[in-house]
């Protein structure tokens, strides 16, 4: 699979990773057997980046990555993982001290001495803007603690303030063809300054593989029925922050576009990919079949121009509305 740089950083991912939260929680059961095989089917697809976090599971997600590795020593994988969301979402938590206690306890997860790439997950805005925090992160790279560290963030205006930051190598955001908003300033500031671009919730928490109605129910320990509203945690991160009844109508208007020779899913995997700026996109996935279908979106020939027209067409008629102004 082809890899691409993951900007100031000089370390390198395969355009198609992996997200790994749905490993750990919040996306119903995933028992450990099938968890290491959707990692194996990955990794032999070609995958080379995958993406975790210390609360996913409360480090299981982490721990499974870690016992995946030392069972396949010949891989070459590219970690990242996220800090920040064990404590209250106050400012005031993000200090060295919080810092080298998170990492001890990734590290320890993840059975390294340095993790590849780490990154905050989603802190509270002021936290952008904060000298210290990103001294404390400097800190963590002087220590040999980390490689390279980057940010996840909700907005728009939170990736344009960490693209700023001279250490920051990678900005993690929602983009898909539901989330084009990043296409406008933020991909575009990052690519000039040597960021990373790394997409998450690419297929808008499943809905734009168009396999979901109305009426479909999902798991109460899934988010995508104890966060439709932002009950848990940011709303944008459940179905991009699109309601969902608009969104089943839209994600089948988005499947009558798809090309022949590609599932729904793969289009939208396709679309990121071909986006200038973007270095990996990270779809989840419950289960090997998803994880090798995923991939193979790296493989699939460009999107012809017509469908990439009809696609900004749809994001304009249904969607935009919803989540412009939010995020």
């Amino acid at each position: 699979m082809d890899e691409r740089v993951i900007g100031r950083s000089g370390q390198w991912a395969s355009v198609v990773g992996l997200g790994t939260w749905q490993l750990g929680a919040d996306w119903g059961d995933v028992d450990d057997k099938v968890a290491l095989s959707v990692l194996e089917a990955a990794a032999e697809a070609g995958v080379t980046f995958f993406d975790t976090a210390d609360v996913y599971g409360d480090g299981r997600s982490e721990q499974t990555i870690a016992s995946f590795l030392r069972g396949r020593p010949d891989l070459h994988v590219l970690v990242a993982t996220k800090m920040g969301r064990r404590v209250e979402q106050i400012p005031q938590n993000y200090v060295l001290d919080n810092f080298r206690a998170w990492n001890d306890r990734s590290r320890r997860n993840l059975g390294v001495d340095r993790i590849d790439l780490v990154q905050l997950h989603c802190p509270p805005t002021p936290v952008y803007s904060s000298d210290e925090v990103f001294d404390a992160l400097d800190t963590l790279v002087a220590e040999e603690r980390v490689a390279a560290y980057g940010v996840s963030v909700e907005t728009c205006e939170q990736a344009l303030t960490a693209i700023a930051r001279p250490g920051v190598a990678s900005v993690q955001i929602i983009l898909n063809p539901f989330r084009m908003k990043p296409l406008h300033e933020v991909v575009p500031a990052a690519r000039e300054a040597g960021v990373g671009i790394i997409a998450r919730v690419p297929l808008a928490s499943g809905l734009l593989s168009g396999k979901y109605t109305k009426d479909t129910v999902f798991a109460a320990d899934d988010h995508r029925t104890y966060n439709r509203h932002g009950e848990a945690f940011d709303q944008g991160e459940t179905f991009s922050g699109v309601d969902y009844a608009t969104g089943v109508e839209a994600a089948a208007e988005f499947a009558a576009l798809t090309p022949e020779g590609y599932t729904p899913a793969q289009l939208a995997l396709r679309w990121i990919i071909e986006q200038e700026g973007v270095t990996t996109v990270i779809p989840g996935a419950r289960d090997p079949e998803q994880a090798r279908a995923n991939a193979a979106a790296a493989k699939l020939p460009p999107l012809p121009p017509q469908t990439v027209t009809a696609i900004r067409e749809l994001y304009d008629r249904r969607i935009k509305d919803q989540v412009e102004h939010r995020w």
